[in-house]
C-alpha cells in the first residue's frame, strides 16, 4: 500500500479538503521526523520543516510546533498558552491518543482532541512549511497563516530558541 493510502494520512488531506485547502501531500524516501534529512528530500532548509511535539502542562496535553532548525523551550508553554503546571514531554502512547498519530508522523491538523498550540514565530521566515501528516514518511506544505487558521494556535516569540 502507497503511504499516501494511509489510514492517518487520508485524515490529513480529508482535513486539508474541508478546510479549503489543497491537499499536495508528499511522501518522502526519508523520515520527516529527520528535519535535515526531510528539507533535503523536498530542497528547502531545515527550518520549514515544522516539528510537532507533544507535551503535557498537568494533564493538559498540548502541541507545540517548532522550526526544524530550533529547539524547544518546554518551559515558556505554560505562560504561553496561559496555563499551569509541570511540563513534560508526553510518551508515545499519549502523543497517540491525544493527537491519533504516531510519534515522527504528528500532523497539527486532524487532532484526535482539540489541543491549545503555541507556534514557533521562527517559523515566520520562511514562506512555505512542511508538516508531518499523518505519517513520518508524508508531508504537506502549509503556511504559517494557514497553520495559526487551522490550530487556533497562538504564536509565541518565547517557545523556541536557536538548536
Amino acid at each position: 500500500m502507497r503511504l499516501l493510502e494511509d489510514e492517518s494520512v487520508v485524515k490529513v488531506r480529508q482535513a486539508l479538503n474541508d478546510s479549503g485547502l489543497s491537499d499536495q501531500l508528499i511522501e518522502l524516501e526519508v523520515s520527516a521526523a529527520d528535519t535535515e534529512k526531510a528539507a533535503v528530500a523536498i530542497g528547502t532548509e531545515t527550518g520549514a520543516i515544522i516539528k510537532s511535539m507533544i507535551f503535557l502542562i498537568g494533564e493538559q496535553p498540548v502541541l507545540a510546533l517548532v522550526a526544524g532548525d530550533r529547539r524547544c523551550k518546554e518551559d515558556a508553554l505554560p505562560r504561553a498558552l496561559n496555563l499551569t503546571g509541570e511540563v513534560r514531554k508526553a510518551a508515545a502512547d499519549e502523543v497517540l491518543a491525544a493527537t491519533g498519530f504516531v510519534v515522527g508522523g504528528v500532523a497539527p491538523i486532524a487532532l484526535a482532541l482539540q489541543l491549545p498550540t503555541a507556534i514557533d514565530v521562527g517559523l515566520k521566515r520562511f514562506k512555505t512549511l512542511y508538516a508531518a501528516a499523518g505519517h513520518p514518511r508524508c508531508v504537506f506544505p502549509i503556511t504559517v497563516a494557514e497553520l495559526k487558521k487551522l490550530t487556533a494556535g497562538i504564536v509565541s516569540y518565547n517557545i523556541a530558541e536557536p538548536a
